[in-house]
Order: C-alpha cells, then structure tokens, then sequence
C-alpha cells in the first residue's frame, strides 16, 4: 500500500454495492490513517442531494466534495461555502443568463429541476435521439455569443453546460497540486459521460467501472492507455479492482 489519492463518481461507480462499498472503505481507511491517503468524491449532485445519498449510504468522509460535474468543491471546515480559489477562476467568459438565452431557442432542451442548478451549472434533460442534431448547434450558438462553455452529456438525458475552466477533470488537478499528489499518485473513477473529464485530464491513473455508460465505453475504445484500467466487475468491486491493478492496495490478494 502507498499514499494515493483517491476520487471517485458516486452513483453507479462508488454506490451500487453496499457489501463492496463496505470492504472499499475499510481498505481506503487504513491508506488514510497509514499513509496519509486522501479521498475526494466529485460528483453531479448538488451539495443537498449529496448530503441526502450520504445520510443512505455509508460513506467515508472526504477530504474534499466537488459538487455541481466539477463547478463547487467544498471541504469539511467550509461551512458550505464553496473553495473561493476554485470559484474565481469559473466566470472568465461565463455569462449564465445569456447561456439560458441560448438554450431557450431549443425546444428539445427541458430544463431540470431548480435542485439541479448551480452558479456554474445549467442542466436540461434531452433525450439520446434528439442529441446528435441538437448538440452541435447549440455548442455553436454559444461561441457565436463569445461564450466560454462546455457541453457536458452522459447518461442519454443528461446536458450540463459549464464554464470551460470548470470541469471534474480540472477540480481533480486542482485538489492533487493543492495537496502536493503526483499524477501517478492519483486514481480517479468513474462510469458515465460526465467522468470522462476525469480520465483526459493528464496522466492521473483511471479506474473505468464494469458497469459503466455506453458513452464512456465508447469514448474508452479510442483513448485507451497504460494509464486507465477498464475493470470487469461493477461499482466499488470494480474499483478495488481497479485498485489492486495500479498497486495502490497491493497486486497480490485481489478484490
């Protein structure tokens, strides 16, 4: 075992298996307290719905919670105030209300819940049939306006525009240089479209979970490397896995 740090999706990658959730935390909590390991969960929920999944399930504490695909990172002793050295460097070239301006011209974009919004965020349903036209179209009436944004879809339905200094791949780089982690001591984990940020952000290691999206598997198909690992099993098993396979917990006893 050596110091590493760990992040990790939430739903359908770190929860999906309450007995391997419970054999991952063990194994993640002796890194912590030998090591001196840190774990960061980054996830599209909004800091409500996380402390909600959190209440359910049982989750270690982390070091760090990014929220919002990447815009918010919160930390313990932040009172639920979001790091302001992450947030100033979100609004070059972001303009929200002209973002829902644009968005307002395409029928097919429904807008989620108010829940699902953020400063940084602007979310919409929009179904898998209907992306293929729209997504291209509404990319360019945003650089047509000199908006600085990125479209972020995963899931067949979900759409978050962001800012484009704002991802979950950039938080992730952002918390390993606050904390002084190499590239090669970083392992992120993910199953959908919106972690693919995670795994093409630079050298970090990537845990690909077995069940993860058709989006991310086929974006996989073309960016595979030494540095990501496409587990066979599903949620945290596959990222024990995944785990075992870079060295973080030992090669030699498996999952």
């Amino acid at each position: 075992m050596t110091r590493f740090l760990f992040v990790s999706d939430l739903d359908n990658t770190l929860v999906g298996d309450d007995r391997a959730l419970e054999q991952l935390n063990r194994r993640l909590g002796d890194s912590v307290s030998a090591h001196g390991s840190k774990i960061v969960y980054i996830t599209g929920r909004s800091l409500a719905l996380y402390q909600q999944l959190a209440a359910e399930k049982k989750l270690l504490a982390p070091d760090a919670l990014v929220t919002a695909v990447g815009t918010e990172i919160y930390y313990a002793t932040s009172d639920g105030v979001p790091d302001p050295a992450w947030s100033e460097r979100l609004p070059q070239g972001w303009d929200r209300e002209q973002v829902v301006a644009v968005a307002a011209q395409f029928s097919d974009l429904v807008p989620q819940p108010d829940m699902e919004q953020a400063p940084f965020k602007v979310s919409y349903f929009l179904t898998g049939d209907a992306a293929p036209a729209v997504l291209p179209y509404l990319n360019a009436s945003l650089r047509e306006r000199a908006l600085a944004t990125q479209l972020i879809y995963s899931n067949d339905k979900d759409l978050d525009i962001l800012p484009e200094r704002g991802n979950k791949g950039l938080a992730m780089q952002f918390l390993r240089h606050r904390w002084g982690f190499d590239a090669t001591q970083t392992v992120a984990c993910g199953d959908s479209g919106n972690d693919i940020a995670l795994f093409g952000a630079g050298d970090e290691r990537g845990i690909i979970v077995g069940n993860a999206r058709p989006e991310l598997l086929q974006w996989y198909e073309t960016n595979s490397s030494d540095c990501l690992y496409l587990a066979r099993s599903h949620y945290a098993e596959g990222i024990l896995e995944g785990l075992h396979h870079f060295g973080f917990l030992g090669t030699n006893d498996g999952p």
